[in-house]
C-alpha cells in the first residue's frame, strides 16, 4: 500500500505523537516536514528530532501531503485547520475541535461546503476502549443505560460516554456540573517527577448528564489522574442484563446464570496506547471520504459542545440544557 504522506503544522507536545508514530511505522507513513514558526524553533526540533522542518507555508504546499497535521496551540486550531482546508488539504487536527460555539458552528459549515476535517479523538480507538466497545455491540450487558466515568476529561471524556453509551449526538440532554479543590501530593507532570511531597490544590469535576431518551452519564475526573500514581482511572456501565467494570464483563448465559470475563489486561495500560489511537486516526484522515467524515466530525463537535457546556454548568451552578442539532 502507497504510504500516507503528511505534514505537521505546529511543534509542541502534542505534534511529537505524530512523529513518533511515523518513525515507528514506516511502512504506512511519510513525515514530509514539520512547519514551525520561527526558525529557531525549526531548528531545534530538527536537531532534537531528527526531523525535516521548515518555516514556508508554501513549501508545505508544493509537497502535496495527502492529509495535514493541525498541532498549534488551542485558541489556535480551528483558525490553522480552516487555512489548511482552503489550501484544499483534508486536515486531522488535534483537540478541542473548537472552544466556544461561534467556532463549533464555523467549523460545521466549512465542512457543508467541502471542508475535510477530522478531529484527533484518539481515546476510543485504543485497544482496551475497543474491546469495551466490542463486549457492548456484542450485546454482552445488553441496551447501556448508565455509566460512571473517569478515564479522561471534558470532551475526551464526552467522547468515551457517547461511545460507551451508544448515545446518538442528536438526542437532547441537561448537564449540571460542578468543580472541587482537594490537596493533593504532587508526583509526575509531562515534564517532572516530583519527589518532595510537595502538595497543591487540585481540581476534580463532577457532572451529571441526563439524556432525553432515559440514559445517564456520571463524569467525574481529578486534574492529577492521567500520570499520578495515587489517581487512578475507573469505569462502571450498567446494561439491561450485565454490567462492565474496569476491565471485567459481569453478564447472564442462555441458563440465565451469571458469568464473569476479563475484557483485556488493566485499565490502567490504556494510557500506554495513545500512539495506537492516533496512528487509527492517521490511517483515516489519509483515506479520507467525504461519506463517512460528516458523521465523524458531528461527534467530535459535539464532544466540544459538551465541554462548552460542563464548564457553563460549572460556572453558573445551574443545571443546563444541551441539543446539538439546535444550538
Amino acid at each position: 500500500m502507497k504510504k500516507l504522506r503528511f505534514i505537521i503544522v505546529g511543534s509542541g507536545w502534542r505534534s511529537l505523537f505524530f512523529v513518533r508514530i511515523a518513525k515507528a511505522m514506516t511502512d504506512k507513513f511519510e513525515m514530509c516536514a514539520m512547519l514551525c514558526r520561527t526558525k529557531e524553533k525549526a531548528d531545534k526540533m530538527a536537531l532534537e528530532n531528527d526531523i525535516y522542518t521548515t518555516t514556508s507555508i508554501e513549501e508545505c504546499i508544493a509537497m502535496k501531503p495527502d492529509f495535514v497535521v493541525v498541532a498549534v496551540n488551542k485558541t489556535s486550531i480551528a483558525d490553522v485547520s480552516i487555512e489548511w482546508m482552503d489550501y484544499g488539504f483534508s486536515v486531522l487536527c488535534e483537540t478541542p475541535a473548537g472552544l466556544d460555539f461561534g467556532t463549533l458552528k464555523m467549523l460545521k459549515q466549512k465542512h457543508l461546503e467541502g471542508g475535510k476535517l477530522m478531529v484527533a479523538e484518539q481515546y476510543m480507538y485504543y485497544p482496551s476502549y475497543q474491546a469495551v466497545i466490542n463486549t457492548i455491540e456484542k450485546g454482552m450487558i445488553g441496551e447501556p443505560s448508565c455509566i460512571n466515568i473517569s478515564l479522561a476529561h471534558e470532551y475526551h471524556g464526552a467522547s468515551l460516554m457517547r461511545e460507551f453509551l451508544k448515545e446518538d449526538v442528536f438526542t437532547p440532554f441537561t448537564i449540571s456540573a460542578k468543580t472541587y479543590e482537594f490537596p493533593t501530593v504532587e508526583t509526575l507532570t509531562r515534564y517532572e517527577h516530583y519527589r518532595d511531597g510537595r502538595v497543591a490544590m487540585k481540581k476534580r469535576t463532577v457532572a451529571t448528564i441526563e439524556f432525553a431518551d432515559g440514559k445517564v452519564a456520571w463524569y467525574d475526573f481529578d486534574s492529577e489522574q492521567y500520570r499520578s500514581p495515587i489517581r487512578k482511572n475507573y469505569l462502571k456501565i450498567q446494561g439491561v442484563s450485565g454490567l462492565i467494570k474496569d476491565n471485567k464483563v459481569y453478564y447472564l448465559d442462555e441458563n440465565y446464570d451469571g458469568k464473569t470475563e476479563e475484557i483485556y489486561e488493566d485499565i490502567d495500560a490504556a494510557y500506554k496506547e495513545g500512539e495506537i489511537g492516533i496512528a487509527a486516526l492517521m490511517e483515516m484522515a489519509g483515506n479520507y471520504n467525504r461519506e463517512n467524515a460528516s458523521v465523524m466530525l458531528d461527534k467530535a463537535l459535539w464532544d466540544s459542545y459538551v465541554a462548552i457546556l460542563m464548564q457553563e454548568a460549572v460556572n453558573t451552578k445551574e443545571r443546563i440544557s444541551g441539543d446539538y442539532g439546535n444550538y
